[in-house]
């Protein structure tokens, strides 16, 4: 090591001193035996660890250590780890299955370095310790690299003392070291340097001559942690130090910090999901029959790539997202995920929230004047342009200025690219919400793509307009990609945002912050399309089809919602319905930029220990979204994290009984107001009110849609409470699909037209009613799935020209909350079969067959077509 790291190397263990009284044992003892060919395994208590251990072993032994590749991309950082030798490793929860061949190469290099006499400083946990005790669970590294390097000498390092410090997960999220750092270095400064109370350290290494190497990971990792955790004196709990002299309270300790989990009963999950999850489990592990409550890592032996593979699958088989591999731990989590109750175990602690986020409002909620989206935006803005209005943990807050600055920025990259549409393909953030304003401002329409579809029904929309770019980010595309989607397809579409920044020169960046403190007339003067976005239904009949709606038609609606709502007024909305979704687009993006309350966005809206504590972090007081998102929110919230939440506007789908009670029964003064939309109408139909609402309804209709409710025949009201099919019109109705050669959804009825929505319901004292549906469509986990286009892809592929009627046909359960499809066969096809064939079609993991049932000859009515209701029956 040069003389500028040896510097390096003093300073840091006298700023070290400056804070803690560390102590250590058996360094002696090991040195004693040999310098080289050390495979050095510490526990990992604190994100300090590592830089006390490393600055205490190199000088005699020089190990190279293996570390986060993010946290040593730094100059600083990344700088020293060089130094150190540090073998940079990427984090396999946050990449995926995509670093795997990374990972095994640096454990081949770590294995090839012992056997030539070098050391290696490894966490054979992988990640900072969840609580004060390390838990190796099924982890397989050390196991792999000492079946390479047999020779190689085991040293385990025992860090106490450092459990409850800033820098562990103690408080209950994985702490940003650069930033805690920096606040402990002002401590030390604010305590005089030499006054700053010491957390007392110790740090041994003891080299057993017992270590059970050839008996197999689990018995190696059994003996890792009883030397960690439970040899005399056995692993302390958290402890708090003071930061300076003059902080009361002094030392005490701290209360262990409870982990997140899945919640629900792994019994009521489906029997076909549970035979699915339990026969791959049994394919990865060799061990079949497992209970619910059995452990993934110690009964099952499965490591964090196998864990990582059972997320991804899980997330490619059943379309739900998971998060951190680590969540699951058990079977029954497995079991839980599987069924969309997955949840991330914790995540990185959310960044602080700027205090201009509650910094009060002084206006109250109001749409201007404006016949575009643009106008009203521009016009809201005026009303103070200072105003904090959208905020996420990506981009920070952001006022109405900051939005047209990055307007102005983005106007002259997006007027370049061919043609009128522009793709966007974001989740809800910050980005994708001045992404589409800055698309409209460039004389583009946006069309929101739906990922989930599946690439077969992207590229269908896109094909249908000719779109030419993709705007989207680089993490985002690999992320779909991590759930099973191959992009190739549309790969060259797609326009990087971080492209389009990285091309932005200084002096556009200044002239566009100038231009945002002038008139806006460049704004005002744009060739706005009449369109105003483009989106796309699920594809209710085979393939999706492409919604335009107009500057009117959302407006109308932002209004009404405006209009009939006074709990908007200095409201905070959480978003996280993805911006192709029309409830999100219209209730997340447009409400808050054309009414002037503030919106903060999640991107995934499955996570809810994340949305919870954005909720609790922000202050939240509304909600717009789905039963089942809200639901993942309920699940895992404690009752003081909601307690700034007063209002949750739902639909998408029907809200269950067991939410309303647990809402209820928690959070008496919470208000769910059950909605009905459709994307075609921009998307509120009607909704419950806060001064008349009533359970099971779907409220009473926007005052500017007009209503009917009619007889199949389309021939007369039907009576008072009488069911029937549901006719609107109004502003906020679309005009009809693009590129469609079908019959379009409107039908003339008392002398004008009226759109047909295709649902039946019914009036009960001027309330709505859902009562059903007559498409062979349903609604999971807020996204509409078509059974048409399910059985489109099987027939495609299985039946053949010349058969003699059908041969397979697709229905829907419902069980409990769950949807399930059901694939009726005559030609003894399997589940994985027929799975294969929808993914080969580019249909989303939501479409996957849970349960196949053979019949002799598929049921069919006297017009030939098959018999629905037959299929139910037997369901």
């Amino acid at each position: 090591m040069g003389l500028t790291a040896s510097a390096f190397l003093a300073l840091g263990r006298g700023l070290l001193a400056l804070r803690y009284r560390i102590r250590t044992r058996g360094f002696a003892e090991v040195a004693a035996r040999g310098t080289g060919g050390i495979l050095f395994l510490p526990n990992h208590p604190a994100l300090i660890d590592p830089v006390i251990v490393a600055g205490l072993l190199h000088p005699q032994f020089k190990p190279a250590s293996l570390a986060d590749q993010d946290r040593i991309k730094g100059p600083g950082i990344g700088w020293i780890a060089r130094q150190f030798g540090a073998k940079p490793l990427p984090d396999i929860a946050k990449y995926g299955e995509a670093c795997r061949p990374e990972v095994e190469r640096v454990i081949r290099e770590c294995a090839l370095d012992l056997a030539e006499g070098r050391n290696i400083l490894l966490y054979p946990g992988g990640h900072l310790m969840r609580g004060r005790l390390e838990d190796l669970g099924g982890n397989s590294a050390v196991s792999t690299i000492l079946a390479a390097a047999p020779g190689a000498r085991v040293v385990l390092v025992r860090s106490r003392g450092l459990w409850g410090s800033s820098f562990s997960r103690a408080a209950g999220a994985s702490p940003d070291f650069l930033k805690v750092a920096a606040r402990r270095i002002l401590d030390v400064l604010a305590s005089g340097v030499f006054f700053c109370p010491r957390r007392d350290v110790t740090v041994e290494l003891a080299e057993p001559a017992d270590f059970p190497r050839t008996q197999g990971r689990e018995a190696m990792n059994r003996a890792m942690e009883a030397y960690y955790n439970q040899d005399a004196p056995p692993a302390p709990p958290a402890l708090h130090v003071p930061h300076t002299p003059w902080e009361p309270g002094g030392r005490r300790e701290l209360p262990e910090q409870p982990q997140a989990r899945l919640q629900g009963d792994p019994g009521e999950v489906t029997p076909a999901v549970r035979e699915q999850v339990l026969a791959k489990l049994a394919e990865m592990t060799g061990k079949s029959g497992p209970g619910d409550g059995d452990q993934l890592a110690r009964d099952l032996g499965m490591d964090s790539l196998m864990r990582l593979e059972l997320q991804l699958w899980i997330e490619q088989e059943f379309g739900h997202h998971v998060g951190d591999p680590d969540a699951l731990a058990s079977v029954g989590d497995a079991l839980l995920a599987a069924s969309g109750q997955g949840v991330d175990s914790g995540g990185a602690p959310l960044k602080p929230v700027p205090s201009a986020w509650f910094k009060p409002l002084d206006l109250p909620a109001a749409v201007p004047a404006g016949a575009t989206l643009t106008d009203v935006f521009l016009n809201q803005a005026a009303r103070g342009a200072g105003r904090v209005v959208l905020a996420d943990q990506a981009s920070g807050v952001r006022t109405y200025r900051d939005i047209i600055t990055s307007i102005y920025a983005l106007k002259p990259a997006l007027e370049a690219i061919e043609g009128p549409y522009v793709g966007i393909m974001l989740p809800a953030s910050v980005g994708a919400s001045v992404l589409y304003l800055a698309v409209l401002f460039a004389g583009k329409t946006p069309v929101m793509v739906n990922w989930t579809t599946g690439v077969r029904n992207m590229l269908h929309g896109l094909d249908l307009l000719e779109v030419r770019k993709v705007l989207t980010v680089g993490r985002v595309v690999e992320r779909i990609r991590a759930q099973g989607l191959d992009l190739d397809g549309i790969q060259d579409r797609f326009l990087l945002l971080e492209e389009v920044g990285a091309a932005l020169s200084r002096p556009a960046k200044l002239m566009a912050l100038l231009r945002a403190h002038g008139s806006w007339q460049a704004l005002r003067r744009a060739p706005v399309p009449d369109t105003a976005v483009v989106l796309f239904t699920s594809g209710s009949e085979n393939l999706p089809k492409a919604v335009p709606l107009t500057h009117g038609n959302l407006l109308a609606n932002v209004r009404d919602v405006a209009r009939e709502y006074r709990f908007l007024d200095r409201a905070r909305f959480i978003g996280f319905l993805p911006p192709f979704h029309s409830f999100g687009l219209t209730g997340t993006v447009l409400l808050p930029l054309c009414a002037g309350f503030q919106a903060v966005f999640h991107p995934v809206p499955t996570d809810g220990p994340a949305l919870v504590r954005t909720i609790e972090a922000y202050r939240v007081t509304a909600l717009v979204g789905t039963p089942t998102f809200l639901n993942g929110i309920v699940r895992v919230a404690r009752d003081e994290q909601l307690a700034s939440l007063g209002h949750v506007i739902t639909g998408a789908e029907k809200c269950p009984d067991t939410l309303f009670a647990a809402i209820s029964g928690r959070w008496p003064e919470m208000m769910i107001l059950e909605g009905y939309g459709i994307t075609e109408c921009s998307p509120v139909v009607s909704a419950n009110r806060e001064a008349r609402q009533r359970r099971g309804s779907i409220g009473t209709p926007m005052p500017s849609v007009v209503h009917a409710i009619v007889d199949q025949a389309l021939g007369a009201r039907v009576p008072e409470g009488g069911m029937g099919m549901l006719l609107v019109r109004g502003p906020s109705i679309f005009g009809g699909y693009l590129g469609f050669t079908g019959p379009q959804p409107f039908v003339e009825f008392e002398g004008q037209s009226w759109y047909r929505t295709g649902d039946l319901v019914r009036e009960e004292d001027g309330m709505l009613v859902f009562a059903g549906r007559l498409q062979r469509f349903v609604k999971m986990g807020g996204e509409m799935v078509s059974l048409p286009a399910v059985e489109e892809a099987l027939v495609r592929r299985f039946q053949g020209p010349d058969e003699d009627g059908p041969v397979l046909a697709v229905e829907a359960k419902e069980i409990g909350n769950a949807v399930e499809l059901t694939l009726f066969t005559t030609r003894g096809l399997g589940r994985e079969e027929a799975n294969a064939a929808i993914r080969e079609a580019g249909l989303g993991a939501l479409h996957n067959i849970r349960k196949v049932v053979e019949l002799e000859a598929i049921p069919l009515l006297g017009t030939g077509k098959v018999d629905y209701r037959a299929l139910k029956a037997i369901l």
